[in-house]
């Protein structure tokens, strides 16, 4: 079949956030007295929604977080995407030339969202077409965001492709039925993030956003041909 639709992660995929991310988080919960580190936050949450994240934390707490941990959590991270934040590289150019329609699904919420994309000027680039996991019941793996944003975008899951960064993205990009392209050019990505995105299930992995065009012609080509 071929590909209609480009459907874009946020957080690591069009902005390199995921290391600022990391440190916001576990800054925030460490103070709320839940130590871990950015590494841990990275190896357990990458990919999955906050709401997830926190019922976890919650059941090995043994009570809920506080309120405030919510305001300080998105006060450190807006703070630190406004001052850090850069879109991944090649990204907008990529948007220049691909002919396919794009939108974004993304387990961050539309503020955080609007912040993140918007002090990368991708905000209006994407705009109105951002779906985040609070659209839907269950996040990342689940493949019920991916779902809601393809019918928001009127392409059958068939003719779409997924760019994602996250083992939990990549999960759930094929359980709903379409294919599933592994980024690891963010900063948070190592020598070993590649073959971790194959191994989970991505049709193919790369790592400069620049290869983006070529690959997705290549695939809708192959489809036409086999």
């Amino acid at each position: 079949m071929p590909i209609d639709l480009i459907i874009f992660d946020c957080d690591g995929v069009l902005v390199d956030s995921e290391l600022i991310s990391c440190r916001a988080h576990a800054d925030v919960l460490t103070r709320h007295g839940y130590p871990i580190t950015s590494a841990q936050v990275s190896e357990r949450f990458l990919g999955r929604s906050t709401k997830q994240a926190n019922l976890e934390i919650e059941s090995e707490l043994g009570r809920r977080l506080p309120e405030a941990y919510h305001g300080d959590l998105q006060d450190e991270l807006f703070r630190a995407f406004e001052a850090d934040l850069e879109a991944i590289r090649g990204i907008h150019d990529v948007l220049d030339v691909v002919t396919q329609r794009v939108c974004v699904a993304s387990s961050g919420s539309h503020p955080r969202m609007q912040v993140s994309l918007g002090s990368t000027g991708l905000y209006e680039r994407l705009a109105p077409n951002i779906f985040s996991s609070s659209q839907v019941t269950n996040g990342k793996p689940a493949p019920d965001l991916f779902l809601f944003a393809a019918s928001q975008m009127g392409v059958p899951p068939e003719r779409c492709v997924v760019i994602e960064d996250s083992l939990a993205g990549i999960a759930g990009a094929r359980a709903a039925g379409m294919k599933v392209f592994g980024f690891y050019g963010g900063s948070h990505c190592d020598d070993r993030h590649a073959e971790t995105l194959r191994q989970a299930g991505a049709d193919l992995t790369f790592g400069d956003m620049h290869e983006l065009p070529d690959l997705i012609r290549r695939v809708a080509a192959d489809a036409l041909t086999g």
